[in-house]
């Protein structure tokens, strides 16, 4: 199998350091959130990047998957909630939670592309079976 494409990023200090990718498109301060026993400081955190990452991946697959149904989804917007989730003495885990808008798609419809997309988009397939995930429609009704 043939790689595609990589991505490199060094992280110094950990969750209260620095992180950059190695060709400096991504240089953010990190800070460690309260309810993780920070000081909730002005930096980003590794659930965020984790979140951001995965809801532009989770899109991507969803617009693969619908433009290849002929189904518009031009306005559809997908969110992820990252969860951390556990503690030190039982072991610390993720739960995601995937969000999508898809104003306009018939709502059968829409559940089949989230859950065609679920199955395609990298994200998914790398943390299914050890990350919980829920995939949900968002509607007008919500």
């Amino acid at each position: 199998m043939s790689t595609l494409y990589e991505a490199t990023a060094t992280a110094w200090g950990g969750r209260d350091g620095r992180v950059s990718s190695s060709d400096d498109r991504v240089d953010l301060n990190l800070s460690t959130p309260k309810g993780m026993g920070g000081d909730d400081g002005p930096g980003t955190n590794p659930e965020q990047l984790f979140a951001a990452g995965y809801a532009a991946c989770f899109h991507s697959a969803l617009k693969a998957i619908a433009r290849s149904q002929k189904v518009d989804v031009a306005d559809s917007a997908v969110s992820v909630t990252v969860g951390v989730t556990g503690g030190l003495a039982q072991g610390i885990d993720l739960a995601v939670t995937i969000e999508a808008q898809l104003p306009g798609v018939e709502e059968q419809v829409a559940r089949g592309l989230l859950d065609a997309a679920h199955q395609t988009c990298p994200y998914s397939r790398a943390t299914r079976g050890n990350v919980v995930q829920d995939v949900r429609l968002v509607t007008d009704e919500d």
